[in-house]
């Protein structure tokens, strides 16, 4: 709880500074990234570049199985120097094991840009280095190696937990309520209505 508060913190500082919020992970934990990633600008109403995801193997990994993907550390580096990053981002790579190549070379780039960098794991004994590590020790999987259960499941709650506790932190939440969300469709403009009927104390 205390390393989630203190990404959380980070990560806000890095939205209010102008900064963005960079996922980074393989197979289940890249995917994971990209669908946080995804979420925030229908819910927060902020741009789609402000919180974006990096998944070894591209886009085309986010339906196919690019298990070699994970193992390149180089493809990591490479793919976040395209992202220009700045001191002010905040690096947030997505691994079970603690071990991932991939992110193991964001990280490197991270560092070498002078961004701060945080790791959510479910190994207490991975070798990858962050500014702040959460770990989940959620312990074998009942499907055993395969990662998409127990941590997976972690590994959401953990970056549901960073991107809402930053924006409400940043002033993208008020009183509980999406005030920044895109009312782009009937269930969202009626959600809209509510949420200014609910604030006005009115019916």
């Amino acid at each position: 709880a205390e390393a989630i508060a203190c990404a959380i913190e980070q990560a806000a500082r890095s939205i209010r500074e102008g900064g963005r919020i960079i996922y980074a992970g393989a197979g289940t934990s890249g995917r994971l990234g990209v669908l946080d990633a995804s979420e925030c600008p229908p819910t927060f109403g902020v741009p789609p570049d402000r919180v974006c995801a990096l998944i070894a193997g591209g886009d085309h990994a986010l339906r196919y199985s690019v298990e070699g993907a994970e193992d390149s550390l180089e493809q990591g580096a490479a793919d976040l120097r395209l992202l220009n990053v700045l001191p002010r981002d905040f690096i947030v790579g997505i691994a079970a094991s603690g071990n991932t190549p991939y992110v193991d070379g964001v990280f490197q780039a991270a560092r070498a840009a002078g961004a701060t960098t945080a790791l959510i794991t479910s190994n207490p004994d991975g070798t990858l280095e962050a500014d702040i590590r959460i770990v989940a020790a959620t312990g074998p999987e009942v499907l055993a190696g395969s990662t998409r259960l127990k941590a997976g499941t972690a590994a959401k709650l953990a970056l549901n937990m960073i991107s809402t506790g930053a924006f409400t932190q940043a002033g993208y939440v008020y009183q509980g309520r999406m005030v920044g969300m895109t009312p782009i469709n009937t269930k969202l403009r009626g959600r809209a209505v509510r949420i200014v009927a609910e604030l006005g104390e009115t019916t």
